[in-house]
């Protein structure tokens, strides 16, 4: 999607709606020219309104990017924005989401929950082109959405490590309570699929693949 279109995109003003910096980092390291506006939506959609995690970010990262693409249109004179991509992650284990912990205590519940366990990290992605017609409806913003699912394996964990890994301040801002790029990276004993996909962005996806309907990854 992105890598064919690498120059020309980079002709316009792209915004990322999300203050995460793994997001930024991994949009930095594709070549991508952004900038960020940190959506202001509050992320906490009734979570049984939705079959699956999967719904849930994709959601989620919907109402992410409308709202920044609402806050252009609240300025005076609005800079022109040609594309908002935004992405929301969560945890899903026995069908329950796991967002980012509350406190410490909430972060040992969420890393105990996932001890010895296979769970699934969904991340849902949107594009919006604010200026284009959507083709099914004629009016603006243009919305292209999908999610990329991958299955994650943790090892046995002490209740020592896990104490431990709360105390090191790494859970907090992650959904689930981990971040495998960091130290919950040793907590990793199975794969199933994109890697970049459980730091936050599904790389593969955006670069190589098209944009619709959603994905779970199957390869080891």
């Amino acid at each position: 999607m992105l890598l064919q279109h690498k120059t020309a995109l980079n002709a316009k003003r792209i915004v990322l709606a999300s203050g995460s910096p793994q997001r930024k980092d991994l949009l930095t390291n594709m070549g991508v020219k952004f900038e960020v506006i940190a959506s202001r939506f509050d992320e906490k959609l009734p979570k049984d309104r939705f079959p699956s995690g999967a719904e849930y970010a994709l959601e989620t990262a919907r109402h992410k990017a409308l709202d920044v693409a609402a806050m252009g249109k609240q300025m005076q004179n609005p800079p022109l924005v040609d594309l908002i991509i935004s992405a929301d992650t969560v945890v899903e284990a026995d069908g329950e989401i796991l967002e980012k912990p509350d406190d410490e205590e909430h972060a040992v519940r969420l890393i105990s929950s996932l001890s010895g366990r296979d769970h699934q990290v969904h991340t849902g992605v949107s594009l919006v082109l604010p200026g284009e017609p959507d083709p099914a409806t004629g009016q603006p913003p243009f919305i292209r959405s999908f999610f990329v699912t991958t299955d994650v394996t943790f090892a046995q964990l002490s209740s020592e490590t896990i104490q431990a890994y709360v105390a090191s301040g790494e859970p907090f801002g992650k959904a689930g309570a981990y971040g495998i790029q960091g130290l919950a990276g040793s907590f990793v004993v199975g794969l199933r699929g994109c890697f970049y996909n459980v730091v936050g962005f599904p790389v593969h996806r955006c670069v190589c693949v098209g944009v619709e309907g959603g994905h779970r990854e199957n390869r080891s």
